[in-house]
Order: C-alpha cells, then structure tokens, then sequence
C-alpha cells in the first residue's frame, strides 16, 4: 500500500465517522516535505477542496520582534481561522478571503472558494494549537535535512537555501518543538532521499 492510498484510506475513515458533514484536513510538516505536492495529488484523486496556509502569512506592520519570537506566530492564524476555518465549520458554501502576496508583502484582491466535501489545508503551521482543534485529521511531513536542503536548492537557488536556513527553517523548528506537533499528528509522512508521494 502506497502513502497516497492509506491517507485516503484514512480520509474515507473520517468520512464514515460524520456522514454528511464536511471533513477537514491539515497537513503540517517541514519545508519541502512535499505538502502542496500531497494536496495537489489528493484534489485530483477525490476532488477535495485545497487551501494553503502560505496565503496567511503575515502581513510587514504585523511582523513584530514579539510576534516571531512566539512559537508559530510567523504565520496570521487569527485572519486564517476567521475568514476560512470558522465558515468552513459554519457549513459556508463559499470561502471569501484575500491571499497574501509575497512579492508586494500586502493583500491581494478577495477570491471565493467553493467549500468540498473535504477540505485540505496544507502548509506549515496549519496545525497550530489555535486551530488544531478545527480538524477532522493531522498529517505530518518529515524530511531529512540533507533532502530538505536539496530540494529548496533546487527550486530556490543556493542563496535561497540561506534565507531558509537562517530564517524560516529555525521559525517552523522553534513550532513544531514548542508545540509537538509531529508528535501529535495521527499519521507522519517520512520522505526518503529523492523520493516522492506515490500512488498505486
């Protein structure tokens, strides 16, 4: 059995658990682990809806000594769990909220997202304890260092690899020991070298 299979598997599982309601999906994980990649294959298997935690980070007036000195406050999970977790919950049938942009650092214009039978949110920081509670299951992605850094080399370049390394690497470290969060997930995701999520 393939890791795609069994977290379908574990997907179905919740589903029977609440028939007829929504399910909610986080997947956590260190940087490159390969968390969009298992949301992407995920919507294409069963048509979930997919959200990103990317899309929340915070905003430059937000980005305060204080606030990245607290264990997962490098993210804004206050506008996440308002504009998106809290309608989900609601039974909304759309999701309105404004993704934020990396390159001007604001806010760009609102979109609406169609809620799903599933929901998926992936991305470092979705299981913060502010939110954890929010979810049907928890998926962790591991990966080995040596891996990690040579697939952010490969998609950002060696100085990029520096910003993560210096930056936000020891940010998602600081979270996930302050609140253990690989521990607490029901099922972790360990990538090998050079490997990938894989279906049958």
């Amino acid at each position: 059995m393939t890791e795609l299979t069994h977290i379908k598997e574990l997907i179905s599982r919740a589903k029977k658990q609440k028939p007829g309601q929504r399910i909610l999906v986080a997947i956590d994980g260190r940087c490159a682990a390969g968390k969009t990649t298992l949301a992407s294959l995920l919507q294409n298997e069963i048509g979930c809806t997919v959200f990103h935690m990317d899309d929340f980070f915070l905003r430059s007036e937000q980005r305060t000594e204080e606030r990245l000195r607290t264990p997962g406050g490098n993210v804004d999970y206050e506008r996440f769990l308002s504009e998106v977790l809290l309608p989900l919950k609601s039974g909304a049938e759309w999701i309105a909220f404004r993704a934020f942009d990396c390159s001007s650092m604001r806010l760009k214009p609102p979109v609406r997202v169609r809620a799903g039978e599933v929901n998926l949110i992936e991305g470092s920081y979705s299981c913060h304890p502010a939110l954890w509670e929010h979810y049907d299951l928890h998926l962790f992605m591991d990966v080995s260092a040596n891996e990690q850094k040579r697939r952010i080399i490969a998609r950002n370049t060696a100085d990029g690899w520096k910003i993560f390394s210096e930056r936000w690497i020891p940010l998602e470290e600081a979270y996930f020991q302050a609140y253990q969060i690989k521990e607490r997930c029901e099922y972790c995701i360990r990538q090998k070298e050079s490997e990938s999520i894989k279906d049958d």
